[in-house]
């Protein structure tokens, strides 16, 4: 299988600047997966098709303002940083331009001295591995002088940083939204509960990888970007519990799905575990959990339409996103969503 095989036409004028109000007005097309189906709603009918007794799995990750402006201590020359994992402790993995200001020792100052920079290791990716310095919580000083790195689709300004926040985000880490939650609103949330239907999180950090694109055309020698995730205990007996019982297991976004089937595939089951994973799942993957997926619209020849197409089949996603076109639905972070039942 290509990856041109994954390409499809987008106006540009359909890549979604910023996110509607409120945030479950945003429209969402439902796939019945066996049948190739579909139907055009909005996504506070997402309750309709969800069944006492199902659970939805989402990704409680939170994003961190990962963006940094800053200068080099030798000479003052304006640098910035973008985040992309935590090491350890104030220790991450960082994207450094101008690169060549960032050499191995090579220090630097953020939010005038708020935060000080130094480089370790310079990868061999040309990733830089930085030591941060400041006096008070690493997150909170972040907070302060950070931005949130919105992909590079988005040119518009975000007005309100929570916007690129999901209403149930909790755990700091990640550099990029999981974007399928942002249609969420708590109050769809407690209607969602009230019927019957258990919402559970686990916590994959979505790093910039999930923007890099593919470049090689056999899908097969694609190599993805590593991430870290959690599944707590209270989550691993929901799933299990809900399987026993013949209730469906519903994803919240493809990092959810692949927090679900990387665990699976594993260990053979679903248990409270944390790692790292590196799963790739296109067409021919057999899927051990989900039977459901609430996603949105990806990026032609991306690793997470690959994703998709292997959950409800090829055709059935390509003539969908064809569809979602045609109708001028809303595509990528901020666009609309689509349920694959």
């Amino acid at each position: 299988m290509k990856t041109s095989d994954f390409y499809y036409e987008l106006p540009k004028e359909l890549i979604a600047q910023t996110p509607v109000e409120p945030r479950d007005s945003s429209r969402l097309l439902v796939l019945d997966k066996n049948s190739g189906k579909i139907e055009h709603k909005h996504f506070f009918d997402i309750i309709d098709y969800l069944n006492e007794g199902d659970c939805l799995i989402a990704n409680d990750s939170r994003v961190i303002p990962a963006r940094i402006f800053g200068t080099k201590a030798e000479t003052g020359a304006n640098v910035e940083f973008l985040l992309l994992k935590q090491i350890s402790g104030n220790r991450w993995e960082t994207l450094c331009k101008p690169g060549k200001k960032a050499r191995e020792g090579a220090r630097f100052s953020f939010g005038d001295g708020l935060m000080n920079a130094t480089v370790v290791e310079v990868k061999d990716d040309g990733n830089r591995v930085v030591d941060f310095d400041c006096d008070e919580n690493f997150f909170a000083t972040l907070d302060k002088i950070g931005q949130m790195p919105l992909p590079p689709y988005i040119t518009a300004k975000l007005e309100d940083k929570e916007r690129y926040q999901t209403v149930y985000s909790n755990e700091l880490g990640s550099a990029a939204a999981p974007t399928a939650g942002l249609h969420f609103t708590t109050e769809l949330m407690d209607k969602i509960k009230a019927k019957g239907i258990k919402i559970a999180y686990v916590t994959l950090h979505v790093g910039l990888g999930t923007f890099r694109p593919v470049k090689v055309d056999d899908v097969t020698k694609h190599k993805m970007h590593s991430e870290h995730y959690e599944i707590p205990k209270d989550t691993a007996d929901i799933i299990n519990e809900t399987k026993k019982n013949g209730g469906r297991v519903i994803a919240v976004g493809t990092t959810s799905c692949r927090t679900l089937e990387s665990v699976a595939t594993n260990f053979g089951e679903i248990k409270p575990c944390d790692g790292w994973t590196d799963i790739f799942i296109y067409p021919g993957y057999e899927f051990k959990v989900l039977d459901g997926l609430i996603t949105n619209f990806h990026l032609p020849e991306s690793t997470l339409i690959m994703l998709v197409s292997a959950y409800a089949g090829f055709d059935n996603i390509m003539n969908a996103y064809k569809t979602a076109v045609d109708e001028k639905y809303r595509f990528f972070s901020f666009g609309d969503a689509m349920a694959i039942l």
